[in-house]
């Protein structure tokens, strides 16, 4: 895909989305976030999108801090919009006092650590830094950080040492995001530094994907986990018959939100 093609792309997903972050088309793109802004950037000269702080929106969309355009505090986390947040609440209203929840990298997970910030008497473990930034201000929240290798790209933790941070661990939930997910290959990503992810779904009882319907039928080179390792999906109501019917049939707990 040349600049070209990227740059309509996002301005499709913006159009379809409403707003989307930089770190997801860094990702979905497999480009860094500097190209991303520079696309932002030059689509904002033309019109097409308006940028704030990590993201881009509809021309018109938020109301935006006139010094710094960013998004105030209010809009900010209505990124790749609404979906993503319903999903992400979801997610948090699974969660009860006493449990231990392991979340992942990403940005939906990152929502979910939101929702958490609220609740008392949880252990939530995670590779997340900006997830852990937000739940540190909870005293009633028992916050476990792997340590390990910074992957900047994503602001998480990788490698061995993170991975063996969560040797003995027993935790009753994990939440898991993707860049693509299908029933033959699973969740997969365009990233390296994926390997966390099964020692993660490992230590835990169950583990949920959390990806909003723009994920499905796209793949990533690599594969975070195989599909026989999900045992519950939570999506938004943009997703087809097809790949609903799909996920029935593997037995899969599938909740549209």
């Amino acid at each position: 895909m040349n600049s070209f093609e990227r740059r309509n792309k996002i301005v499709d997903l913006v159009n379809a989305q409403g707003s989307v972050l930089v770190i997801d088309l860094s990702n979905s793109f497999g480009i860094s976030e500097v190209t991303i802004r520079a696309d932002l950037r030059l689509l904002e000269e033309k019109g097409l999108v308006t940028r704030f702080h990590g993201g881009a929106a509809k021309p018109g969309s938020y109301m935006l801090d006139s010094e710094n355009q960013e998004v105030v505090l209010e809009d900010r986390y209505k990124l790749a919009s609404d979906p993503k947040k319903r999903i992400a609440q979801a997610a948090a209203a699974m969660i009860d006092e006493g449990m231990t929840i392991i979340l992942d990298s990403g940005s939906t997970t990152m929502l979910i650590a939101e929702a958490l910030a609220k609740k008392s008497n949880i252990t939530v473990i995670t590779n997340n830094l900006p997830a852990a930034f937000a739940l540190s201000e909870n005293k009633d929240i028992t916050l476990v950080v792997c340590g390990g290798t910074l992957r900047h790209k994503t602001h998480s933790m990788h490698g061995t040492i993170a991975e063996r941070s969560l040797q003995g661990i027993s935790a009753d939930i994990m939440f898991v995001g993707a860049d693509g997910i299908d029933p033959t290959h699973g969740i997969t990503t365009f990233n390296e530094g994926y390997s966390i992810s099964s020692v993660m779904a490992a230590a835990a009882h169950k583990v949920v994907a959390v990806v909003d319907t723009s994920k499905f039928n796209r793949r990533g080179f690599n594969q975070v986990l195989p599909m026989e390792k999900i045992d519950c999906v939570i999506t938004d109501e943009g997703m087809g018959e097809k790949e609903k019917a799909a996920l029935r049939k593997l037995g899969k707990d599938l909740r549209v939100v």
